[in-house]
């Protein structure tokens, strides 16, 4: 019995009923194409913008995002728990880069390394990963809140 309990997540609905919801593989069209709209939008910022706000604030307030969505389209998780999975993500890469994991793997002439990793650390990063996690919860619960409201007319 204790096994199974790791695979289980307890849930609240908006109406406040607390629920237990398995951990499932799934597969969402929706969130792929949130995944992919929002890789693009980095990808571009990223290649193309080169201004003291957009680049190093927009890209590191959407990451979080993307790595959300990028999760949902695969797994069948409660919001909370896949919001505090790739926070949790985000803050690990950041906390590496304050370590320099890619010179202490041997990486440092890797681009891709350099990319996906990063090369250095800033609490500012964090503070925008955080920002990008609870405007998911704020989207998340709007949007519940807008199909609930559709069910009840």
């Amino acid at each position: 019995m204790i096994k199974n309990v790791e695979k289980f997540f307890l849930t609240e609905s908006i109406t406040g009923v607390k629920t237990l919801k398995k951990l499932r593989l799934s597969f969402s069209k929706t969130h792929l194409a949130a995944a992919i709209l929002l890789f693009s939008i980095e990808f571009c910022i990223a290649r193309f913008v080169h201004d003291a706000i957009i680049r190093p604030y927009a890209g590191d307030l959407l990451v979080v995002i993307l790595i959300y969505f990028t999760i949902k389209t695969f797994v069948d998780a409660p919001v909370s728990t896949t919001v505090f999975g790739a926070l949790l993500f985000a803050y690990a890469v950041e906390i590496s880069q304050y370590f320099h994991l890619v010179k202490h793997l041997g990486w440092q002439g890797s681009a891709l390394a350099h990319i996906v990793l990063g090369s250095s650390f800033s609490l500012i990063d964090m503070l925008l990963y955080t920002i990008g996690a609870a405007i998911i919860i704020i989207a998340e619960n709007m949007t519940a809140r807008v199909r609930a409201f559709k069910y009840k007319i």
